[in-house]
C-alpha cells in the first residue's frame, strides 16, 4: 500500500528534505495589513523577519482553504497513493486541521484520508511528518504510519523564549502564557507548547537565563529523541548549542529556522528547544 504524508507550512520541514521524503506541504497565507503572502513559497524565513522588523504593523496568519487541502490530496490519490495521512499543526492554536477535515470529507468515504491533529508546533510538527514519511517509504500501512504518529504525540517537547509577546497578544493565541501580560518584570518569557496550546514555563530575567532554562528543560530527561534547535534569525544559535553541548552531541541536534507561520506569533529571535521523550 501506497501511503502518502501531508502537512501544512508550520512544519519548519526545509524544502530538500520535504522533497527527498515526498512530504506535501499545504502552506498557510501571512498577511501584512492588506498585503498577504504565501509562505515559503513568497517568504523565507530570512525575508520574513526582514519584512517584520521594518513593517509598521504586526502580521497576522490565515489558515489554507479546504481547498488547498483538496486538491493535495486528490493529487496523491492520482499519482497512485491508496491512502493519505495528513499530519497538521495543532488545532489548539490554528484552523488548519479544520480545513484539511473539511477537505477530506468533502472528497467522500471512498477515499482513505487520516486527519491528525499533532498537538504542536513548528519542529514538533515536522518530526513527526518525518517519521510518518520514512514509515511509510519502508513500506508502512496506513495504520502502522499513523500508529507511528500517535505514539510520538504525547511524547512530544515544544519550549520557547521570546523576547516579547506581542505578537503572541495580537494573534489572540497567548493562552495560558496570559499571566506573563501583567508582569511589570523586565523578562524574557519562556512558554510551552507541549499540549498543542501556549502556556506559561518560566519568567526569566534576561536572554541568558532564558537560554539556560531551556538547556535545563533538556537536561531534565536522561535521554531525548530528534532533539531540534529551531530559531527565528536568532543572533546567538552558537552560543545556545554550546549551553547543550554537555548533554547532547551537536552532530545529533537539528537546526532549523522558524518560518513565517509560526514566527508570525513567536515574533524575532524567538528561540526554541523541541525533542520527544525517550
Amino acid at each position: 500500500m501506497a501511503v502518502r504524508v501531508v502537512t501544512d507550512s508550520a512544519c519548519d520541514l526545509p524544502d530538500d528534505l520535504a522533497a527527498e521524503l515526498g512530504v506535501e506541504i499545504v502552506p498557510l497565507s501571512i498577511r501584512f495589513g492588506d498585503q498577504e503572502y504565501v509562505d515559503r513559497r513568497d517568504l523565507s524565513p530570512t525575508a520574513f523577519y526582514a519584512k517584520l522588523g521594518s513593517s509598521s504593523v504586526l502580521p497576522e496568519t490565515a489558515a489554507p482553504a479546504p481547498g488547498a487541502f483538496e486538491a493535495v490530496f486528490r493529487g496523491a490519490f492520482e499519482a497512485g497513493a491508496d491512502a493519505v495521512v495528513s499530519l497538521n499543526l495543532s488545532a489548539g492554536v490554528s484552523a488548519t486541521m479544520q480545513s484539511a477535515a473539511t477537505a477530506a470529507a468533502a472528497i467522500g468515504e471512498g477515499a482513505d484520508i487520516r486527519v491528525i491533529d499533532s498537538r504542536s508546533v513548528s519542529w514538533g510538527l515536522g518530526s513527526q511528518v518525518v517519521a510518518a514519511a520514512r514509515a511509510a517509504a519502508a513500506g508502512a500501512g496506513v495504520e502502522e504510519v499513523v500508529a507511528v504518529v500517535e505514539e510520538m504525540i504525547p511524547r512530544t517537547r515544544v519550549y520557547c523564549t521570546l523576547d516579547t509577546l506581542e505578537h503572541l497578544k495580537k494573534g489572540g493565541r497567548i493562552g495560558g502564557a496570559q499571566a506573563l501580560l501583567g508582569s511589570l518584570l523586565s523578562i524574557k518569557p519562556v512558554i510551552d507548547v507541549s499540549s498543542g496550546v501556549v502556556e506559561e514555563a518560566g519568567k526569566p530575567r534576561t536572554r541568558s537565563k532564558a537560554l539556560r532554562f531551556l538547556a535545563d528543560k533538556v537536561g531534565q530527561h536522561s535521554r531525548v529523541d530528534n532533539l531540534a534547535v529551531m530559531h527565528g534569525c536568532a543572533p546567538d544559535v552558537e552560543q545556545f548549542l554550546d549551553l547543550l553541548a554537555p548533554i547532547c552531541s551537536r552532530d545529533r541536534i537539528h537546526v532549523g529556522e522558524i518560518g513565517a507561520t509560526i514566527g508570525v506569533h513567536a515574533g524575532p529571535r524567538v528561540m526554541g528547544v523541541i525533542f520527544q521523550v525517550a
